[in-house]
């Protein structure tokens, strides 16, 4: 398809409507009224109120209707589908608004107010000042770190180190700084911009900032003596000099930036690990149930420390498989099906993982131990990362959030460029079935190289055994396991050196300034038992002990609102001070394996379904709220523990749970997103209720 990206792909509504967009807040009609489409849809909702059937925008085949006519039509087809769909109407005063402003012809902002929404403010602009005379320097040194310093930010909402609170984005223009910027729409960071000189410029973000895409990176001033430190101080490989953009050539990052060190390159992911991370998991990639269920429901993330990365300390390794670091994206968008099932690229990363295990071995005859892991080196760092999916989206978080989950990652410095180039920087959204089933299918062999990372670390006779308790019911030839020779460095004491190694870790060996630790209501240490529910509800203790009690798998009520696509829950508790707690309930759903593109659900287990209670809110698509009384805890609680599903049990949970055609929706809706953007007002956005339990009652 021909891309149509906000603010890249035209730049007017006339180049809009020549690529086949239209309003839908026109009206025919003068005097004081208005027909549109949108006041239509509004104003059916408000006469027809009632929601009823299920309501899933993103799977159902909704196009807008091209006129009035075809629009009652419709309406008559499916009364029950004005807008906002699914939910309950617009308040009378609400509607009101909207209706009149329709009315005076829905205008925009005036072209002195467009100008103030698109004009950095003057701290910004000081700022703007210092990193646009940086990234465009004339020499190579400079040219190439801009280079690569885009290509891995072109996705990020960029914050300077003002109290503006405002945000940027980096694009490629093809006039220099203190000119009116032109920009160069690409598909691709790296793709060809067809003109001799390219001129990195900040474009201020003037849409409302929404959750999925807002992906904070800060620009401050230590940003920038950092950069400076990893890029430009040191020596490179090669004589800094400028590289073109042959398709095959840009797409391997690793030939493209060879003569940055690869120390470098490595650190500034490391230094940015969650963001890097975020961008894979929050990108365009990880959207939809299929392209979800190559992850398992909740992960850990872990680094191979830079000065015992092989490819970092012989950088020669890295050129020397150069070649079977080639990723499915230098095929570019139109790769087609058949060639997809048999790509030689998910060979050639298969053929790359066995030569780097063979390589460690060689190196490293005695095994790994605790030094190999990245601990940290500043307060603010990630060394250690929790991914949850949450069905058809997902999140990923700083520290080790929930209970054990069921597989770690161990990233080196190759895994971590390709996860990012394969997924985000060269992933067409726009491309064929076949480029992006290539895409999904690398990221199958990438997930077994983290996974099996991690293995290295443990005893050689405990590895395939469970790698196989990962992959059940699965031949691990057919998921390309290639366990490496190293042998066990580390003196195990347990007999579950899964745990006994994470726990060493986050307790004794990641920078203490980082201050990462388990969490007390969903962690179980090594033989405690899940406790049962309190008798009685007296102390903070008691509370905390039911929620840990109701993390156990199985839980009834958990393992049964998995068949609704329900698996994040936001949770606000009343309490009788007046003041309010928020959480996060997270559903985590057991898969017996993750090999397969389809059937996901003969892959579940719902008796090892289990729950992570989070304090704060996390992910972007909540998919059910939660209403609870401080006093109404008790029976909550019990509710959860043995729900049977019964009339009198439904009831129950209607009390506390808010349905989407529940009439305090919005103005729960409203709570909790006024509470997001008080806790977190930088990396705070619009929730997505896209995804919402998509039963109405």
């Amino acid at each position: 398809m021909d891309p149509t990206g906000l603010f890249i792909d035209a730049e007017s509504t006339e180049e809009w409507r020549k690529k086949q967009f239209f309003s839908v807040t026109t009206s025919s009609v003068g005097n004081g009224l208005n027909d549109s489409i949108m006041i239509q849809l509004l104003s059916h909702k408000m006469k027809n109120p009632k929601s009823s059937g299920e309501y899933q925008a993103e799977a159902d085949d909704l196009t807008c209707s091209e006129n009035g006519k075809e629009l009652g039509a419709y309406l008559d087809k499916h009364p029950n589908n004005g807008m906002p769909f699914g939910f309950p109407p617009l308040k009378q005063d609400e509607f009101e608004t909207v209706a009149g402003w329709l009315v005076q012809g829905a205008r925009g902002p005036t072209p002195s107010q467009q100008r103030e929404l698109v004009t950095p403010r003057a701290e910004d602009a000081r700022a703007i000042l210092q990193w646009e005379t940086f990234l465009n320097a004339d020499d190579p040194k400079h040219a190439v770190t801009a280079r690569y310093l885009y290509e891995h930010l072109f996705l990020a909402h960029l914050k300077f180190g003002t109290p503006t609170n405002e945000f940027y984005e980096i694009v490629r223009s093809r006039t220099a700084p203190g000119q009116p910027l032109e920009l160069i729409p690409s598909v691709r960071p790296y793709d060809d911009p067809g003109v001799k000189r390219v001129y990195y410029r900040f474009r201020k973000i003037h849409s409302t900032i929404v959750h999925k895409t807002h992906m904070v990176f800060d620009l401050d001033d230590a940003q920038f003596q950092r950069i400076n430190e990893l890029f430009i101080q040191p020596e490179w490989l090669q004589t800094p000099h400028l590289m073109g953009y042959d398709p095959l050539t840009s797409a391997n990052p690793f030939l493209a930036f060879e003569q940055i060190p690869p120390r470098s390159r490595y650190q500034f992911l490391l230094d940015n690990a969650q963001y890097i991370i975020m961008t894979f998991i929050h990108g365009p990639v990880c959207k939809g149930q299929i392209a979800l269920n190559v992850i398992d429901d909740h992960f850990w993330v872990m680094f191979i420390d830079p000065s015992h990365d092989l490819s970092v300390t012989y950088p020669g390794f890295l050129k020397l498989h150069a070649d079977k670091l080639r990723m499915p994206i230098e095929k570019g968008s139109d790769l087609r099906l058949f060639s997809a099932l048999t790509d030689e690229h998910r060979k050639a990363v298969i053929e790359f993982y066995k030569a780097r295990q063979d390589y460690y071995t060689a190196h490293h005859y005695a095994g790994l131990d605790y030094d190999f892991i990245w601990k940290g080196n500043r307060a603010g760092d990630a060394p250690v990362l929790t991914v949850y999916r949450h069905f058809n989206s997902a999140s990923v978080h700083r520290g080790v959030l929930g209970s054990m989950p069921k597989t770690l990652w161990v990233i080196d410095y190759p895994l971590l460029e390709r996860i990012y180039y394969a997924l985000v920087a060269g992933f067409d959204i726009y491309g064929t079935a076949g480029h992006q089933l290539a895409i999904r299918l690398y990221m199958d062999a990438l997930r077994v190289e983290g996974e099996s990372n991690f293995l290295d670390f443990l005893p050689p006779d405990r590895r395939p055994e469970i790698m196989q308790s990962w992959y059940k019911g699965v031949d691990l030839k057919t998921v390309n396991y290639y366990p490496s020779a190293l042998p066990a460095k580390i003196a195990y004491a347990t007999a579950d050196p899964t745990r006994e190694f994470i726990e060493q870790v986050v307790k004794r060996h990641l920078l203490p300034a980082a201050k990462i630790a388990f969490d007390p209501i969903n962690y179980l240490p090594a033989g405690v038992p899940y406790p049962r529910l309190p008798e009685k509800y007296e102390t903070e203790k008691d509370y905390l002990q039911a929620f840990t009690a109701l993390s156990r798998p199985g839980t009834p009520f958990f393992s049964l609102i998995n068949e609704y696509n329900a698996n994040l829950a936001y949770m606000r508790i009343r309490l009788k001070s007046g003041k309010d707690i928020v959480g996060s309930i997270v559903i985590n759903r057991w898969h017996d394996n993750v090999a397969f593109l389809l059937g996901e659900d003969g892959r579940l287990d719902p008796s090892r379904d289990s729950a992570d209670f989070i304090p704060g809110l996390i992910g972007s698509y909540p998919n059910y709220f939660v209403d609870v009384r401080e006093e109404d805890l008790p029976d909550f609680f019990d509710l959860l523990a043995n729900f049977k599903n019964s009339p009198r049990d439904r009831e129950r949970i209607a009390t506390y749970g808010i349905n989407r055609s529940d009439d305090r929706l919005w103005d729960t809706y409203d709570w909790f997103q006024k509470r997001f953007l008080e806790d977190e007002p930088v990396r705070g956005g619009l929730f997505d209720l896209n995804r919402y339990y998509y039963r109405a009652r």
